[in-house]
């Protein structure tokens, strides 16, 4: 797996996963029906942000990971990431593979940290992925999202110092 800049070339690859993962409304706080040209303007950033695909041998895109200062201004030091596999590539580390680039990344852009806003609590995976590389939740904001399946669940803010 080789994890490179994305080029306007990839978004055809990452376009259906991308789709596929925000209408099933599980686990991004994003409209269910969030249309192409609104999701590449939000998923391919220009400078400060930058955004990676991971990719297998033969070119096709597994996964995405789009990273940027957290907020601007005074809180520009503090950075965070969004993250897409493609289900159809779960289990091969392609989403710990992108997580320790984007935290290798934000500690050579010189981040203090990296903070994570909206972590849906019932996407168990992830959270334990991102306490796996050193995040902690700093808080949960109860009944902030509404899952399809399990209702009003929590969004975690999660956090780590990167120096």
């Amino acid at each position: 797996m080789i994890i490179r800049d994305a080029k306007a070339a990839d978004w055809p690859a990452i376009w259906p996963f991308l789709h596929d993962i925000v209408a099933a409304g599980e686990t991004y706080a994003l409209p269910p029906d969030l249309g192409e040209p609104a999701a590449k303007e939000m998923w391919l950033l220009t400078p400060p942000g930058r955004t990676v695909v991971a990719a297998d041998e033969s070119g096709t895109v597994l996964g995405s990971a789009k990273m940027n200062p957290n907020r601007e201004g005074p809180g520009a030091h503090v950075a965070s990431a969004s993250f897409m596999v493609d289900p159809g590539q779960a289990g091969r580390g392609v989403g710990r593979a992108l997580g320790e680039h984007v935290l290798e990344w934000a500690r050579a852009e010189g981040y203090r940290a990296m903070q994570f806003n909206a972590v849906v609590e019932t996407n168990t995976r992830a959270v334990a992925l991102w306490k796996s590389l050193g995040f902690t939740v700093i808080g949960t904001v109860p009944g902030a999202f509404h899952h399809p399946a399990h209702g009003y669940v929590g969004l975690h803010v999660m956090h780590q110092f990167l120096s």
